[in-house]
C-alpha cells in the first residue's frame, strides 16, 4: 500500500476516534471479554445498564480455567483497575475500583491477557471456576461481590502514578453456595511484568460488570434464552449492582484462612 494512502487510513481512523469520545461512547473503545482455556471468548448475555457502566451475564463451568482480555482501541494509555469477586487482581485487597487502586497499563492499541491472582513481580496464581467455598475471596471471609468480574478504565493524565504492565466470614447458605460460583487460586503460572508510571484522571470512562453463573442458575433466572424461567433471592453483592496504591501483591489464601479461624 503507497505510504500516502497509510496515512490517510490512519487519519481517518484517528478523527473517528476523537468523534467517538466526544459522543461519550467510551465502550466501544475499550473492550473486556472473559477467555475459556478450554472454550475461548464466552458469550455474554446484557443486562441493563447506564451510559457509563455495562453490565452482562456469562455462563461458567466447574474448573474451568480463565483469562481476562482487555482491548485498548484508542490511541491513548489508559490503566483498567480488576477486581473479581471484589478483590484487586494484582493487590488482592478488597476493590472499590477507585482511580488509587493497583492498576494494569495498557499502550495505544494494546491487547493484553489477565489469568490469575498476581503474587509477585513475574508470577501469578491462576483463575478458575469454583463453589463459593474454594474460592479466593472466601480465603479473606469476603462474599460482599461474589461470582462479578469488574473493571473500571482510566484514562491518562500527567504527572503519573505507578501502574503494572504484563509482557508477553460465610454469610450465604449451604444451597446458595452450591447455585452461586467463585473464582479460586489456581497453579502458579509464569507472567512477567515490569511497573510503570501513570496518573489515572478522576472519573473512569466507564465501568464494565460481568456476573458468572453457573449456566443451570442462569437458566433459572431466565438470563439464558429458552430455558425454564424461575427467580430466587440472593445476598447483597457490592458489584451486582455496586454503589452509586499500595504496593502490594495478592497473599496466599491460606495464611488468610489462618487469619479469620
Amino acid at each position: 500500500m503507497p505510504v500516502y494512502k497509510s496515512i490517510l487510513i490512519a487519519t481517518i481512523l484517528l478523527l473517528g476516534l476523537s468523534v467517538q469520545a466526544e459522543a461519550g461512547n467510551y465502550y466501544d473503545d475499550v473492550e473486556i471479554d472473559v477467555i475459556s482455556d478450554s472454550r475461548g471468548e464466552l458469550h455474554q448475555y446484557p443486562a441493563n445498564s447506564g451510559s457509563k457502566k455495562r453490565r452482562a451475564y456469562i455462563a461458567v463451568r466447574d474448573g474451568e480455567r480463565y483469562s481476562i482480555r482487555v482491548q485498548n482501541r484508542t490511541g491513548e494509555r489508559i490503566g483498567v483497575v480488576i477486581a473479581v469477586d471484589g478483590r484487586n487482581i494484582i493487590s488482592g485487597a478488597k476493590s472499590h475500583l477507585k482511580r488509587g487502586e493497583a492498576k494494569y497499563v495498557l499502550g495505544p492499541w494494546e491487547t493484553a491477557e489477565y489469568d490469575g491472582w498476581r503474587t509477585s513481580r513475574n508470577r501469578v496464581h491462576r483463575f478458575y471456576f469454583t463453589d463459593i467455598g474454594d474460592s479466593y475471596a472466601d480465603a479473606w471471609g469476603d462474599h460482599s461481590a461474589m461470582g462479578v468480574i469488574a473493571a473500571a478504565v482510566f484514562r491518562e493524565k500527567k504527572p503519573r502514578h505507578q501502574g503494572y504492565a504484563i509482557q508477553k466470614k460465610r454469610e450465604s447458605s449451604e444451597a446458595a453456595d452450591r447455585d452461586s460460583a467463585g473464582t479460586g487460586f489456581g497453579e502458579s503460572a509464569w507472567s512477567p511484568s515490569h511497573k510503570v508510571r501513570l496518573k489515572a484522571r478522576k472519573k473512569p470512562m466507564f465501568r464494565k460488570f460481568i456476573k458468572y453463573e453457573w449456566r443451570r442458575t442462569l437458566c433459572r433466572k431466565g438470563i439464558i434464552p429458552r430455558c425454564r424461567d424461575y427467580y430466587d433471592d440472593e445476598p447483597g453483592n457490592r458489584f451486582w449492582p455496586p454503589d452509586d496504591w499500595d504496593d502490594e501483591y495478592a497473599p496466599y489464601p491460606w495464611s488468610l484462612r489462618r487469619h479469620h479461624q
